[in-house]
């Protein structure tokens, strides 16, 4: 992680390794009750992949697949601070990883690269002996040998500041490198026990990349000396945003099926007109882009279109063009020459969104659960949250099951909210332990707000500038923010769009609307009701999953996240998480390790027994006192109906009980808002006021994810498979730096107990692997009752595909096999040069060489496959 100037807090730089999850630890632990035993697996299976699968013999030789990536790599070195997702795709391609992930999340070894990989030795020393494929030779003809591995761990040891590293996670443990019998034999002894070692030397860097601090910090940022995968880099063109990969003919494994792979960089908000023309074979894609291709299909069959009848199309467009109000001095000519330019300008978007309707019928849509999940963020640091009642309290008023099955439940995906911090649905090891926290309970919420001092309708003090749970200067960097952020959009909008008070919101703007269709404005879901309808449509849950280049939805978490985090996007592969079980805390479980300090009572749940809840109110006095700042003041009406209303506003020593919420405010990330505006309802039934901030995406994370500058925030982290030693950052509690500044490394709630870290510690030198699980699990436990993060949905993964396309599309958990993806039957797809593959963002280069021709399969589809569901069945295209 880079460090951040921040206020309340700084991160860290070191170790971290996956697409954002991250580094290490140690310490005697004190003996824990074993929260429960055996290894059972989750009792809700995970979404099947849906990769459109294939046996390599159904599947055509040669083609070009034109894949949509978000950014142009800045670096092809995955283990630098600004490397990306795309970063990670090409290693993924061209060099080696040791060990991949199955479709269960658990790391495998890879054949191509090993023969064996296992402990020899555990004492005095935990030794590890790699057997390499004697086939297996860098591009030059070089054997990958043990000066590969050496030159590797000496480079992110972390030993010489030269090397501008991110992340050392693991490489840290080591005490040496050594030939073993032959050339072919690798032996690591480590200096103390790593539980994670699987997790190390993939991808596996050549010697003259890792060799020299110069070659390591700028050697690779635009080409590779040497690679050992089944491709090969033949072109990064940022002038052109595409990156060209060709068959490696020195790969000594499966050929690959394809000729070439181009990876052109495609902003998700013109991802739909790029498929429609026929420019892109594969593209992840938000759920407005998911629901058009959808309605593509059904008119494709002769259903019904979204036509100016359907209120649901391109017409919303002209009437609300029509609407449009003149001023009342216009003269009539005036207001038929606007009428007249508006409906000219609806009739454009009726023919824009119609042709591009018809190109969206080449495609298909392929779903599954993405391994990443949202959570609320809690920040502990300061202001009513550093009190872990209150932490409690909000966690208990929130209906988790509600919020995921709005965002999952529209798009046919499973929507179990995780009971987990550490592992996803379907994982092996994965265990709900949010007993230890507990269910959705309005009256036991508000028994712990009592607990903690904050009773309704108590004496407020005149405001003097500092809200509940922000510093005094909030407000001045909050009106900064406001201002940077109407310059950034180049936009002045209404000033309710960006603070409210509550969950009412202002219209946005968005580049489509709820169908995707051309609608110029659409108004955000803070006029909802506050019952949670089942029937809301579905949007992109946003950009902010941790380390997840999407700059299109959401630069903070891409590229300038990267950043932020440090070394957010190490690992070239998704890592699903080996962690498990735990049973509900009691009392007698949780040593002074784990109390907090303001927080009281015991590390569980619930308010001590005998606690009340605070006595309910009329409808009446509920309504009138809340009406003027409440989230749910749009939907009083059904408020001020609920039995537990509260009679006034919370307060605690003359200030009210309001939490600022920050959400990013671009137009990728709706789905976000919408969540947060229904947690901030929920919230309000307890007497818990919010405050709604919306900031320019170029500064959500870095300005107040990282910094602190926040109370409330959601935002997304990936899975492992190695959660020992990729969890303890992002969990662990922040220690005083030298400097005097709270070192957090990834820990962005600042919520973390020493137990908490101790059992990381443990259990990343626990080498029994069923002992090392159940360290996790009581780490989970400990995490839940902490209340910092709260986990609300897995993320969807939605992904357009030609029909054709095999073996590639919603990956899941696994590694993608690229040797193995395709197109089926004899259909090939691309222009001829692929270095050049037309694309939306064009320059003035890319006008000139676009190729013309569209994809010959698009219209020889058979039909059944434009709504063809995800794979219930596993497919194994491995050999």
């Amino acid at each position: 992680m880079s460090k951040v100037g921040a206020p309340r807090g700084r991160t860290c730089s070191r170790t971290i390794r996956s697409v954002a999850l991250i580094t290490t630890g140690v310490l005697a632990l004190p003996a824990l009750a074993s929260c429960s035993s055996g290894d059972e697996r989750s009792e809700v299976p995970a979404a099947a992949q849906d990769v459109g699968p294939a046996e390599r013999d159904r599947i055509a030789d040669g083609g070009t697949l034109r894949w949509a990536v978000d950014t142009v790599p800045t670096t092809l070195n995955t283990f630098q601070a600004d490397a990306d997702a795309t970063t990670s795709r090409v290693a993924g391609a061209v060099l080696p990883s040791l060990f991949t992930l199955d479709k269960t999340g658990r790391p495998q070894r890879n054949p191509d690269y090993l023969e064996s990989a296992k402990i020899v030795e555990r004492e005095p020393k935990q030794v590890v002996l790699y057997k390499l494929n004697q086939q297996a030779v860098w591009s030059d003809g070089r054997e990958l040998g043990a000066p590969d591995f050496v030159a590797q761990w000496r480079a992110l040891s972390g030993k010489d500041s030269a090397y501008w590293t991110a992340r050392n996670a693991g490489y840290e443990r080591i005490q040496k490198i050594e030939r073993g019998a032959d050339d072919l034999e690798v032996r690591v002894t480590f200096n103390k026990p790593y539980a994670d070692w699987r997790g190390l030397f993939s991808p596996l860097y050549p010697k003259d990349v890792m060799g020299a601090p110069n070659s390591f910090n700028d050697g690779a940022r635009n080409k590779l000396k040497a690679t050992a995968g089944p491709f090969q880099l033949k072109e990064l063109d940022r002038e052109d945003r595409q990156v060209t990969l060709v068959r490696n003919p020195r790969w000594w494994g499966a050929r690959p099926k394809l000729d070439s792979i181009v990876l052109s960089a495609v902003s998700r908000d013109k991802r739909a007109a790029a498929l429609a023309d026929g420019t892109l074979d594969l593209a992840e894609i938000d759920s407005p882009v998911a629901e058009r291709i959808k309605k593509a299909a059904h008119e494709k069959k002769g259903g019904a279109g979204a036509g100016p009848q359907s209120g649901t199309g391109p017409a919303s467009a002209s009437a609300s063009a029509a609407a449009s109000p003149s001023a009342e001095n216009d003269s009539d000519d005036q207001k038929a020459e606007a009428a007249q330019a508006s409906r000219k300008k609806a009739d454009e978007a009726i023919a824009k969104y119609t042709k591009e309707q018809k190109g969206l019928r080449a495609y298909v849509v392929r779903k599954s659960l993405e391994p990443a999940f949202t959570q609320l963020a809690l920040n502990g640091e300061t202001g009513p949250l550093a009190d872990e009642r209150v932490r409690r309290a909000v966690a208990r008023a929130l209906d988790r099951q509600k919020l995921a099955e709005a965002v999952l439940k529209p798009l046919g995906l499973p929507a179990n909210p995780p009971g987990s911090h550490l592992a996803l649905a379907g994982q092996q090891a994965y265990a709900d332990s949010s007993d230890a926290l507990g269910e959705q309970n309005t009256q036991e919420a508000q028994g712990l707000l009592a607990d903690a001092g904050w009773t309704p309708g108590g004496p407020l003090k005149k405001d003097d500038g500092t809200k509940a749970g922000s510093e005094a200067d909030a407000d001045k960097k909050k009106d900064k923010e406001k201002t940077k952020a109407e310059e950034e959009d180049g936009t002045k909008k209404d000033k309710e769009g960006d603070t409210e008070s509550g969950s009412g919101s202002g219209p946005e703007s968005a580049s489509d609307g709820p169908s995707g269709s051309p609608s110029a404005s659409a108004s955000e879901s803070g006029s909802e009701s506050d019952s949670e309808s089942d029937s809301e449509g579905a949007s992109d849950e946003g950009a902010y999953i941790v380390g997840d280049n999407k700059p299109g939805r959401g630069a903070p978490v891409s590229g300038t996240g990267a950043r932020v985090m440090a070394p957010a996007h190490g690992t070239a592969f998704q890592r699903a998480v080996l962690t498990g079980r735990t049973e509900p805390l009691n009392d007698s479980d949780v040593s002074a390790q784990d109390r907090q300090p303001g927080g009281g009572g015991m590390a569980g749940a619930y308010a001590p027994s005998g606690t009340a809840a605070p006595s309910s109110a009329s409808a009446s006095a509920s309504t009138s006192a809340s009406a003027s700042t409440s989230p749910s003041a749009s939907a009083s009406a059904s408020t001020s109906a609920s039995a537990s209303a509260l009679p006034g506003p919370l307060a605690k020593d003359g200030k009210p009980l309001t939490l600022r919420f920050v959400l990013p405010s671009g137009s990728g990330s709706e789905q976000l808002r919408t969540v947060g505006e229904k947690i901030a309802r929920m919230l309000d039934r307890i007497g818990i006021r919010t405050e709604i901030t919306k900031v320019a995406d170029a500064n959500y994370f870095k300005d107040h994810i990282a910094s602190g500058d926040y109370d409330l925030a959601l935002y997304s982290w990936p899975a492992t498979a190695y959660p020992a030693t990729d969890g303890r950052p992002i969990y662990a509690k922040p220690v005083p730096a030298s400097d005097g500044s709270l070192l957090v490394e990834q820990n962005y709630t600042r919520v973390g107990t020493d137990h908490i870290n101790q059992l990381f510690d443990q259990a990343a030198s626990e080498l029994d692997e069923k002992a090392a699980r159940d360290l996790l699990r009581q780490a989970d436990a400990r995490i839940w009752a902490a209340a910092g993060s709260i986990p609300l949905y897995q993320r969807p993964q939605l992904v357009a595909a030609k029909p054709s396309v095999a073996n590639a599309g919603a990956f899941a958990f696994a590694s993608p096999r690229y040797e193995d993806i395709g197109f089926k039957n004899t259909a090939k797809s691309g222009p001829q040069n692929p270095g050049k593959s037309a694309q939306p963002e064009k320059s003035a280069k890319a006008e000139k060489s676009a190729d013309p021709e569209k994809s010959p399969q698009a219209d020889k589809t058979e039909e059944a496959d434009q709504t063809r569901k995800p794979e219930a069945a596993e497919s194994e295209s491995d050999e």
